[in-house]
């Protein structure tokens, strides 16, 4: 199913006049009998239908006449509620039916009685937030400021306050407008992007939102992008870390802010956004609707290829996240025990889905997991319910709306020969708004803070439920009362509750107010989180000796996060004093990959300083990846200063200490791959080739000696890997011998296939048969990975010299790629020696798996041997591939067209790419992580690999899963069988 995506969150929609086969006109009509209408359910009944977990009740708060086609909500400081009404949904673009609807509780029973139209007119209206007695409102391509200065309840004032979000997609419109902790209002973009400028200044420099969320300042209007880029659904936590949800991946979290790898050019920066589902960003649900006959009936035409469109869950229409909209965290008081929970809807089941979020162990990025087995925090039997946003209310409860709709599908993802019989509009008139509470809940009324005095809102700071303090937080940053200081203070210094203390300083820094005191104050607290956001903070006090000094402190922080904003935020201080605090950081933590990259970012000057102080350290484990990566930044940034700075220190660096070598070899790689044009110069300067010279001879010296400690013999071939001669390559290829060591013949192996010498390939081949198990298995690879190599693997495996067991012909397949015409052709000829059998007729050998009895223990086996280099379970087996016990909730049946035949449906986010690079190497992999500056693949022999887009020359879809066909050669189908038993019986 696609989703109700950025409006309504829906992944993007192959068009039906794209299909190359469509049904005739007789079966269109015929269809008609397949395909009956739904009728809508009442309110009352509507309320019926919803199931939630004991403990917890559903309240109807609203429905129509008082609203209708609810899309987006936002309460102001008096507990009136603002509503979007997206009447113009799905395809009525120019027929301006949206509205704003004011719903209030006249008799604050906790029952909305009273609706006024507080604007209309609007085109395609999808977001909206209170503020300073009016709205913000989003209507692509605009954003409006309305506001009623008469009292009628109907807007007046009308401003222009943006312009240029996209509205190319209707599923892909700007979105969920929230309030932040940094006083200003942010929103999601959308997939639709846009470029934006304010309307009342013309030569504003547009702000592209292309991949991009979006905040401004209410007060200025000042505009920038902010990380992000989900569809539908975004939102924040007590903490102000931002989550969201994107169509089929449906929780996300934004892990850093781009302005810090911004800093440092050079750098590969990794994703901002993450799926953080433990069960896949495609998990499965829970549904008690049926589904929809239009689906079913779209899924066995695109299956039949009578239809256009991916054959999602290998033919099954429903059972997973392809819906996701309205990432919400919980944050109210009236249900304690969800406090901190995330709560997704899936529009197109009919469902919200709960999750626990926690950071585990050193982690900086939080993995989020399903609470509810086997069911859903609340679902309904009615295909007309359909959770489309959530709002923390004044009453502690979670809202729900509903936009009540008898069909969410994007127009053209839907055939004709479907849409036809289908009315898209259906459930105009029908909208529903529920609320979450505890069973025993009794309602407390809104509180009307409009008239608030000061001391009582900045009270307000601490109270428990969090639309009591973001309400306060915003009324003080409109009102921009200076008196209000005293009180902050004193919140920010003697309050006992944490969330008070971090929006005492919150507020102050709204006001313009922050100091150093303040500062320290943050920097000092008991409680991480206060700790972490004092930290950016911090980075306004530069110069300041005192938050110098908690910064250092800080090193020694417990908390992993506030150690992580630490390596970002000290990249805002001076070069001088920053340099020893990374140095530190990476010697503590530079073995975890965000906190090596959090400090790099900090580096763009002083990375010389770092290396250097690195090597007059006594070596210390895990350190010399870090040390190595960093003197290949300076490399590339190829400044004169840092450059030197590294060669000096290597010159003292003891030539027994491999580390010199490392630091030396990676700064050699970057110059060569840096675009400064003063690289080719300092690569070539005396200085490096010097110490690089008696680095390589004494590395020969040791190499060649045979009594020498194993590990310094090791050592000695890495340090080769910096300027090998034709000579160092006969040697290394010569320890290619049995009667090496294993470590050693690794060392040389991976030595000489870093090199750029044309001969190896042949050496390679040659030497083969006599290598053991595990270096036979890595030389097809290492021979695939370098352009000028190929020949001689095709030629061994053309003439049988390569052992079949020792090839895999679906990495031959995906390599032809990046090959010229001739090459691909004898690839061609190898692969048709070695085509796997027809598809269906092995599924229909296989199918006596899907009903014989299976034993758990004996499937274990089978998982480790064939499925756990790329799929994991419990404590074993490896995150590459989909969730294997996820999948089984669609059934034996499609996990074994998976298994069996997994180009049937290949799922986008696990398909094959090759990497072509300029200096002709190849490297494939699934694409990991996409940034504006590289790629990660994540590969099933060997770590992530990032590469630099600039040193790409290709990258290019296999359109074929990572996952080869054939698994039939290596299972029987009573162990498939097993495998399925051990699957289904693993948490």
């Amino acid at each position: 199913m696609l989703t109700f995506g950025a409006a309504i969150g829906l992944a993007s929609a192959a068009t039906a006049q794209d299909a190359d086969v469509q049904p005739t006109q007789a079966q269109a009509d015929d269809y008609a009998a397949q395909l009956p209408r739904i009728p809508p359910r009442s309110p009352a009944e509507g309320l019926k239908s919803l199931q939630t977990l004991p403990g917890f009740r559903v309240d109807l708060v609203a429905a129509e006449p008082l609203v209708t086609d609810p899309v987006a909500m936002s309460f102001d400081a008096d507990g009136r509620l603002y509503v979007v009404e997206m009447r113009d949904y799905s395809e009525q673009d120019k027929a301006h039916l949206g509205r704003i609807r004011l719903l209030e509780d006249t008799d604050r029973d906790g029952t909305f009685d009273q609706a006024t139209v507080f604007a209309e007119g609007l085109s395609w209206p999808t977001a909206v937030i209170a503020y300073d007695g009016g709205v913000f409102v989003g209507t692509p391509p605009l954003m409006l400021y309305l506001k009623d200065t008469t009292g009628d309840g109907r807007a007046d004032e009308r401003r222009v306050v943006f312009e240029g979000f996209d509205r190319s997609n209707v599923q892909g419109l700007m979105n969920s407008l929230r309030w932040g902790l940094d006083n200003r209002i942010h929103g999601a973009t959308g997939t639709a992007g846009g470029t934006v400028v304010r309307s009342d200044v013309p030569d504003m420099t547009p702000v592209a939102l292309d991949g991009r969320d979006f905040s401004f300042d209410p007060r200025t209007l000042d505009l920038r992008a902010e990380p992000g880029g989900a569809q539908h659904g975004m939102g924040f936590d007590d903490w102000g870390r931002k989550f969201s949800s994107a169509n089929s991946d449906h929780l996300q979290y934004v892990v850093y802010e781009p302005r810090y790898a911004a800093r440092f050019p050079e750098l590969t920066a990794p994703r901002v956004r993450h799926s953080i589902a433990a069960d896949g960003p495609q998990a499965p649900v829970f549904r008690r609707s049926p589904v929809e006959p239009w689906r079913t009936l779209r899924t066995r035409l695109r299956v039949a290829g009578a239809a256009p469109g991916p054959v999602e869950g290998g033919g099954t229409p429903a059972g997973y996240f392809t819906g996701a909209t309205g990432a919400t965290i919980y944050r109210g008081d009236a249900m304690p025990s969800e406090r901190g929970r995330a709560f997704v809807a899936d529009v197109g089941s009919n469902l919200v889905h709960r999750k626990a979020v926690t950071f585990e162990g050193e982690g900086v990025v939080p993995i989020a997991r399903r609470i509810d087995e086997a069911t859903e925090f609340l679902a309904s039997d009615d295909i007309w319910f359909r959770p489309v946003q959530f709002a923390n209310a004044p009453d502690g409860g979670l809202y729900v709306l509903d936009m009540s709709r008898e069909t969410i599908e994007h127009p053209k993802s839907l055939p004709d020969s479907i849409k036809r019989h289908l009315d898209l509009t259906s459930g105009r008139d029908r909208g529903r708004l529920y609320r979450i509470v505890p069973d025993d809940y009794a309602h407390r009324p809104a509180p009307t803070l409009s008239g608030a005095a000061t001391d009582e809102l900045v009270a307000l700071l601490a109270h428990d439920n969090g639309w009591h303090r973001e309400t306060a937080a915003r009324l003080l940053y409109e009102r921009q009362n200076p008196r209000a200081f005293g009180p902050l203070r004193t919140l920010l210094e003697t309050s006992d509750r944490p969330l008070g203390r971090l929006h005492a300083l919150a507020v102050i820094d709204g006001l313009g107010l922050l100091d150093e005191a303040a500062v320290l104050a943050g920097l000092r607290d008991e409680h991480p989180r206060v700790r972490t956001f004092a930290l950016r903070l911090a980075e306004r006090f530069p110069r300041s000796t005192p938050v110098r000094e908690e910064l250092t402190r800080l090193v020694d922080d417990p908390d992993p996060l506030v150690r992580f904003q630490l390596a970002f935020t000290i990249g805002e201080f001076p070069t001088g004093w920053r340099a020893p605090i990374a140095a530190e950081l990476l010697t503590r933590f530079g073995d975890d990959p965000w906190m090596r990259f959090a400090t790099f970012s900090s580096l763009s000057t002083g990375a010389g300083r770092v290396v250097a102080t690195q090597l007059a350290a006594a070596p210390r484990e895990g350190t010399e990846g870090a040390v190595g990566a960093l003197a290949e930044l300076i490399g590339r940034q190829a400044d004169p200063a840092e450059v030197a700075a590294v060669l000096q220190a290597a010159s003292r660096t003891p030539q027994a200490d491999s580390r010199a070598a490392t630091v030396l070899t990676q700064l050699t790689r970057g110059l060569q791959n840096s675009r400064n044009p003063v690289a080719d110069e300092l690569a070539a300067g005396d200085g490096l080739a010097g110490i690089l010279e008696g680095l390589l001879a004494t590395a020969r010296g040791t190499l060649d000696a045979p009594d020498r400690p194993l590990d310094e013999r090791v050592a000695a071939i890495r340090t080769l890997a910096a300027g090998a001669s034709p000579e160092d390559v006969r040697r290394l290829l010569d320890r290619l011998d049995p009667r090496e060591p294993a470590a050693v013949q690794r060392a040389a192996f991976e030595t000489l296939s870093a090199t750029n010498d044309d001969s190896i390939g042949g050496e390679l081949v040659r030497r083969w048969p006599s290598l053991g198990p595990e270096l036979q298995d890595a030389v097809f690879d290492t021979l695939l990975s370098r352009i000028q190599w190929n020949d001689a693997l095709l030629t061994a495996i053309e003439s049988g010299e390569a052992p079949r067991s020792r090839w895999n012909p679906e990495r031959l397949r995906l390599h032809r790629i990046a090959v010229n015409a001739e090459t691909a052709a004898r690839i061609d000829a190898i692969l048709a020696k070695t085509e796997v059998g027809d598809r269906n007729d092995v599924l229909a050998e296989y199918g006596a798996a899907l009903d014989r009895p299976g034993d758990p223990e004996s499937g274990r086996p089978v998982f480790l041997k064939r499925c756990a280099s790329c799929h994991r379970v419990g404590e074993d087996g490896t995150t590459i591939g989909p969730n294997l016990v996820a999948a089984t909730a669609r059934g034996r049946e499609t996990l074994l067209v998976n298994v069996l035949d997994p180009n049937r449906e290949a799922n986008p986010e696990y398909l094959s790419y090759v990497a072509l690079l300029k200096d002709g190497r190849t490297h494939t992999g699934l694409i990991a992580e996409q940034s504006a500056t590289g790629v990660t693949l994540r590969r099933v022999d060997g770590p992530d690999l990032t590469v630099r887009r600039e040193e790409i020359v290709l990258l290019q879809s296999s359109g074929l899963s990572l996952m080869p066909e054939g698994l039939e050669r290596e299972i029987t189908p009573q162990q498939m069988a097993d495998l399925f038993a051990f699957l289904e019986g693993s948490p």
